[in-house]
């Protein structure tokens, strides 16, 4: 293959870290130094790296890439999920746009592209200030949240699905030994995915979702059912975005830039649950748990993919595309697309068709 031009890019991770966020890095060096024999600077701590003077930056050559960063977990480049450039928020409890800084910042390092790794936030974010400065821009879209538009799969959601059914394979059989009812609330911000497909693959007996509104009663009722055709024990999973019986989200804390965070509603229908069945019931919360650890096969895959593709595209002279995953392969789609739109469970797809036809209680 003839290589193009010598290019100098970028790259960075941005929003909330999880598993195979290495592997997409290890990838997109992998094409742009062998591939094309360009240079590629590891930008540090997302676009608050591009804020320092000098920014926070490393090289990224072969020698960063022993054969174990494709199973490590995190980013080796650090990351930021506050701090949005065009509202940054000052010590006096104001907001200042400083997107002209993160520019200047891109600027003073003389790249020729950016490669962007994030969910739908960060890419709203990255997408801008690349549009305002210029910049030729390919995004990677992340997420175990599984909820960015146009993608099948998010770099991180099969890893955090993969934790959540392992949580319900050891839940089980003390659920079964002490006859209890287990109630497991997982991740997912306003989506139901890592619930869905993990509640189905850790055989769990009710799945509840923000996407379909549920009846506490009928929960406790179905309960109540499997107890008398013999069955001693029951797996709830609840995802942290799910309501109250009375349309209430439930947070249980609030992040450094004030926003609420998610959690506590597996032991609201805990309580629910035990007050209306009578029986022993416990609750976990998986929480960060599900982000961490070493990518399974398919998120390293799919990150592998998406790093080789998006490199390609730089190289092809295209901007503002966001590589994604649909029937079986990487195609891009225009990022501005994607942000406008979002990827909640599909109440009539095939996964909740497949839920109900298990005989699962989804609350309805």
């Amino acid at each position: 293959m003839a290589k193009s031009k010598k290019k100098r890019i970028g790259l960075l991770t941005s929003g909330g870290d999880c598993a195979g966020l290495n592997a997409a890095i290890r990838a997109v060096v992998c094409r742009a130094v062998n591939g094309y024999g360009w240079d590629v600077l590891g930008i540090h701590e997302g676009t608050a790296g591009l804020l320092k003077r000098p920014p926070l930056v490393e090289e990224m050559g072969m020698r960063v890439f022993t054969g174990n960063i494709l199973r490590m977990g995190g980013t080796i480049l650090g990351t930021v999920n506050k701090g949005n450039p065009f509202a940054y928020p000052m010590p006096d409890g104001s907001t200042k746009d400083r997107s002209e800084e993160v520019i200047e910042g891109y600027r003073e390092l003389g790249l020729d592209g950016l490669i962007g790794i994030g969910g739908d936030g960060s890419m709203r974010i990255l997408s801008r200030f690349a549009r305002q400065g210029e910049i030729p821009f390919i995004g990677i879209p992340k997420t175990i949240d599984n909820d960015v538009a146009f993608t099948e799969w998010a770099i991180g959601f099969n890893t955090a699905v993969a934790a959540a059914t392992d949580a319900l394979d050891r839940l089980q059989p003390t659920a079964a030994s002490h006859h209890r009812v287990m109630v497991l609330e997982v991740m997912g911000r306003d989506a139901g995915h890592i619930a869905l497909n993990a509640g189905i693959a850790g055989g769990a007996n009710v799945i509840l979702i923000p996407e379909i509104p549920y009846d506490i009663k009928s929960v406790a009722d179905f309960i109540v059912q499997l107890k008398k055709k013999g069955r001693n024990h029951a797996l709830v999973v609840c995802a942290e975005a799910v309501k109250t019986a009375s349309g209430e989200a439930v947070y249980n804390s609030r992040s450094q830039g004030g926003q609420l965070r998610y959690g506590g509603i597996g032991h609201v229908i805990g309580e629910q649950i035990e007050q209306m069945t009578g029986a022993e019931t416990r609750v976990t919360v998986l929480g960060h748990v599900a982000r961490g650890g070493n990518p399974v096969a398919m998120d390293r895959m799919l990150a592998s993919a998406f790093g080789v593709h998006a490199v390609d595209l730089l190289a092809d002279g295209k901007s503002d595309r966001l590589v994604v995953w649909q029937h079986r392969e990487v195609v891009d789609v225009p990022v501005e697309e994607v942000i406008t739109r979002y990827h909640a469970v599909d109440t009539k797809g095939t996964l909740v068709h497949t839920a109900r036809g298990l005989g699962i209680c989804l609350g309805d």
